[in-house]
């Protein structure tokens, strides 16, 4: 049984214990679903998680981020692809719940209801981490503007109904000429260039805009201000990568201690041994200080402060390579089955790797801290 004590931290509200607690009923009964269409079981989550209501806290007025963390939490815990399915939902609209003009936001109410799917498109092939250098331009054109170029590892690729795309358009050098656009899916100009598989299939693609003539109206926020939207956005939502990854050492060391329990090694129990007691006690450890590090992250947040550059990137650092450790204890703790495909802890080694590279790799967090930490 996973530890849930954690939601007696002061952390959390009566409103975020009842928010567990029904969405941990409905996960029972709904997770984990068939994988083998990667694209139907994306739209299908989609539609089941609006038409249960648990997406309505993906976007809005004011995003709760301990709600969003402790959503994605057990999600992950019980299905990874549920977790990205209700993840994309909030990070793609995320620009437009924090800046969207009102036209813009008519697009929330179709996601937050599960019948529209959101996309967030920023990384490009030679952009990732530097998002200052992103070279795909909007220029403006009478009373619009022209897009060109192309996004890559974007997350919902090929079947998002509307994308968030971050472009150039030239204001002034570097990070403070780049700006943010609404763009429906059947926008002309659209080309979905290359569907991406990678070790955990989740629906990835490579997107080309071929002179795309986007209206005035599809600029989020002003002109200039793509970069702090970017960075605003992924300020929120950094934090709730960690509590994915939360979510899979939690169930890894579920697994573990289940299977240790009951597994019999020269005539006694598996955990019977010390030194596999030492490592259920280093995954525990490991479990209980990520989840202290992501709800600061997001009780801080939630408590007004304007940014949270340092807990967030702590959080995203420390959770996501903690739950890497963990797992691969415990398919070691698991041996023949934990490499076996379709074993749960083989697929948790699979669906944690990603999480220490998109919104920002580990490496790429120590820098963020480190200048945090020098600037204080």
């Amino acid at each position: 049984m996973v530890d849930r004590t954690f939601l007696d931290w002061p952390f959390f509200e009566d409103r975020h214990r009842a928010l567990a607690a029904a969405l941990e009923e409905w996960c029972a009964a709904n997770l984990p679903v068939d994988h083998g269409d990667v694209d139907g079981a994306c739209r299908g989550l989609v539609s089941a998680l609006g038409a249960a209501g648990f997406l309505q806290h993906s976007g809005g007025e004011a995003l709760d981020v301990r709600s969003l963390c402790l959503i994605r939490e057990t999600l992950a815990r019980h299905d990874g692809l549920a977790d990205f399915a209700f993840a994309m939902q909030g990070l793609g609209m995320g620009a437009v719940s924090l800046f969207g003009s009102e036209e813009q936001r008519e697009w929330l109410g179709r996601t937050r209801a599960g019948e529209a799917i959101s996309a967030f498109a920023l990384s490009e092939p030679a952009s990732g981490s530097d998002v200052a250098q992103i070279s795909t331009t909007a220029v403006a054109d009478g009373d619009g503007y022209v897009l060109n170029g192309e996004k890559t590892w974007i997350s919902n690729g090929g079947i998002a109904d509307v994308y968030t795309v971050f472009a150039r358009t030239g204001e002034a050098p570097g990070a403070k000429g780049l700006s943010a656009f609404l763009v429906p899916a059947d926008t002309p100009g659209l080309e979905i260039a290359e569907r991406l598989e990678v070790i955990a299939p989740h629906p990835l693609a490579r997107l080309r805009f071929n002179d795309m003539r986007l209206p005035r109206e599809a600029l989020i926020g002003t002109a200039g201000s793509g970069f702090r939207i970017a960075m605003s956005v992924l300020d929120v939502f950094r934090s709730t990568v960690g509590a994915a990854a939360l979510g899979f050492a939690r169930r890894a060391l579920d697994e573990s201690l289940a299977r240790t329990g009951s597994r019999q090694l020269f005539g006694a129990p598996l955990n019977d041994l010390q030194m596999v007691q030492g490592h259920l006690a280093d995954m525990a450890l490991g479990v209980d200080a990520s989840a202290l590090l992501v709800y600061r992250a997001a009780w801080t947040k939630d408590m007004g402060a304007p940014r949270v550059s340092r807990e967030a990137a702590m959080a995203k650092l420390h959770a996501t390579e903690t739950a890497q450790q963990v797992i691969d204890a415990a398919v070691q703790l698991h041996g023949g089955d934990g490499v076996r495909h379709g074993h749960i802890v083989e697929s948790l080694y699979r669906e944690i790797r990603a999480l220490r590279i998109y919104e920002g790799a580990s490496d790429v967090q120590k820098v963020v801290i480190a200048r945090q930490v020098m600037g204080a």
